[in-house]
């Protein structure tokens, strides 16, 4: 087998760059990770690059408007307990003085955070900024439920605008400031709601229906604040974007397609709607005029090569709305910013990385595979240039999830090493549709470990040895790493568990007192459904697994306990399977930060290499 450690540090090393916010002057506020984790940077007109913060753990931000302020959000060591800061860029540092270069890492930055609302015992999720004020979501009333709190920057005074419970995934105060759109996770699975509520008044209404299943983001207000536009598959089979009247309180579907998800993000001036399209892993993007009587026409954007747009953030409107600011990112190449200005070509604004350093690296090919019950699990296929017969499952997490044709630099310098690399979205998985999405929920969750058993029994059409087939996954991939290991035993060559489940019932007992609701919906209820719970989790079967097995796991993971790992690895080792446990203590819910990536990952190869000679 060919050996390729040094091409996966390589491939690790490759800078990503994500963008987060474009200001007045269309400078772009982004995300870039040349310091080892996601630090912010400002790329100005003219391709010179500002760092603005080395805060030694990943962090986001957002442009205050009307300022030259950035508002950052950050946690420490993995825990997602995310706090606020804001950072003036028109202020003499207290440290360094901000400057400029070609590249990121090669500029000075501003020094000095102002905290803006702290807490370290609590979460603060940003969701909107706006002129003088932001909007955040917070646990800290009780650690469980998440109000809503619009913060006036000036003064400091909080107004608390929704206690009534719940998770929060995206919230839109309206140009006139008169009302604020809130998306609210539901206790229906993979499901939200819309609410209104008046700022004045702090009355709320429903402007959707909880009870139907169906999730709603990217909301936008046009200009005059008359309505909003929305993506949603509520009550559809796919995603389509939705028009919400407000003086009539009426939604209307202005954009679908068959097949397709469907997303879209107005710009502030109402002219124009970006929309996306998602087919089989991969984005289109078409920029749309918009008016009373709808959409027009879409005008397509063309990029390098099959990639995705919305993986590692929403497109972004510059304020003027003649700009258009993006992430994309392929198999082939990381995540990249870009800016579309008119015509049909995107224009890629961070090239940070050397072109040779990707050479060599293929795009995977669709395929469906049938299964014994008449369905077909679609896969990507990753097919080596010189194929050793053996193969690798990456399952993704989520569950509400998908394998996309996004970067994946570990996919990558497998498929180097010579093994066949399927990417399965089994029953459970978003952007086939919504009856798709639906075929693991609480009981059926067996069905979707099975739909690996397919996937492993196809791939000798492909040039597989069914007996060298390892299985890896992360969070939720992580369980069905161990699901499959357990419930089909001997079927596996491998197994590579990252910050997965072990027990459905430990994991909902142990797991952030925030998240248990809005996982049991999925998964199934400690108080109602525990036999169900205990039927689908690894764990009291494990002595079944034969198959030498690496745990992956961040010590502050406040998702999916290190318990989770550590009573697994406990229980293989008794069993005298061999079973290697990586703990680190910076991380939680999963490997942020370079040095954890390029000391885990080229092991997880080097284990592979030996299992699957």
């Amino acid at each position: 087998m060919r050996q390729t450690p040094n091409r996966l540090s390589e491939l690790l090393e490759l800078r990503r760059s994500t963008l987060l916010d474009i200001d007045s002057e269309q400078r772009l506020l982004v995300g870039n990770d040349d310091s080892g984790s996601t630090q912010l940077y400002e790329l100005s007109g003219d391709g010179g690059w500002t760092q603005l913060t080395d805060l030694g753990e990943p962090c986001s931000g957002r442009y205050l408007p009307g300022e030259r302020a950035v508002v950052v959000s950050a946690d420490t060591g993995g825990t997602e307990r995310t706090q606020l800061s804001l950072l003036r860029l028109d202020q003499p540092g207290q440290a360094d003085q901000p400057g400029q270069a070609d590249q990121p890492g090669q500029a000075d930055r501003p020094a000095g955070l102002q905290p803006l609302v702290h807490d370290p015992d609590f979460i603060h999720n940003l969701l909107d900024v706006q002129p003088g004020r932001l909007v955040y979501a917070t646990n800290r009333r009780n650690s469980v439920d998440f109000d809503v709190v619009v913060h006036t920057l000036e003064t400091g005074h909080e107004q608390v605008l929704w206690n009534s419970g719940g998770w929060f995934t995206d919230a839109r105060l309206s140009p006139d400031g008169r009302w604020l759109a809130l998306s609210r996770l539901t206790t229906v699975a993979a499901s939200s709601e819309l609410l209104l509520v008046e700022t004045g008044t702090g009355q709320a209404e429903p402007i959707t229906d909880a009870g139907v299943p169906g999730n709603w983001s990217n909301l936008r207000w046009l200009p005059d604040s008359t309505g909003l536009l929305a993506s949603s598959d509520a009550g559809a089979e796919f995603v389509s974007l939705r028009h919400f009247e407000l003086a009539g309180r009426r939604w209307s579907t202005v954009a679908q397609a068959p097949e397709c998800d469907v997303f879209g993000w107005a710009a502030p001036d109402g002219r124009q709607v970006a929309v996306v399209s998602t087919r089989d892993g991969a984005d289109e993007l078409a920029i749309t005029d918009w008016d009373v009587t709808g959409l027009g026409a879409g005008r397509p954007v063309r990029f390098p090569h099959p990639g995705v747009l919305t993986f590692w953030a929403d497109p972004v409107w510059a304020p003027d709305s003649s700009a258009l600011g993006m992430t994309f990112g392929s198999p082939v190449q990381p995540p990249e910013v870009y800016t579309w200005r008119a015509g049909d070509t995107a224009e890629r604004r961070s090239t940070s990385n050397p072109a040779a350093a990707t050479e060599g690296l293929a795009q995977p090919r669709s395929a469906r595979v049938p299964t014994p019950d008449g369905e077909q699990i679609p896969v990507l296929v990753l097919t080596p240039p010189e194929p050793d017969g053996s193969a690798v499952l990456i399952i993704h997490g989520g569950p509400e999830a998908a394998s996309v044709r996004s970067w994946n630099p570990v996919a990558a310098a497998l498929t180097l090493a010579g093994h066949t690399v399927v990417l399965p979205n089994v029953r459970g998985s978003t952007g086939y549709g919504r009856r798709w999405l639906s075929l693991d929920d609480v009981d059926k969750r067996l069905d979707s470990v099975a739909d690996l058993v397919a996937v492993r029994d196809w791939l000798p059409t492909v040039g597989v040895d069914p007996g060298r087939v390892a299985l890896y996954g992360g969070s939720y991939g992580g369980y069905m790493v161990l699901a499959g290991l357990a419930f089909h035993p001997g079927l596996w060559a491998a197994g590579v568990d990252i910050v997965g489940i072990s027990s459905l019932v430990t994991f909902l007992q142990n797991t952030s007192a925030y998240r248990r609701a809005y996982r049991e919906r999925e998964y199934g209820r400690l108080a109602e459904d525990l036999a169900v719970l205990e039927a689908a989790s690894p764990l009291p079967i494990i002595d079944r697994v034969r198959a030498p097995l690496l745990v992956i796991h961040g010590a502050n993971d406040p998702r999916v306990p290190l318990s989770e790992a550590e009573q697994v690895v406990a229980a293989v080792r008794a069993n005298g399977v061999e079973c290697q446990l990586l703990v680190y203590s910076d991380e939680g819910h999963g490997l942020a930060k370079r040095a954890n990536q390029l000391d885990a990952y080229p092991q997880v190869l080097d284990f592979l290499a030996r299992q699957l000679s």
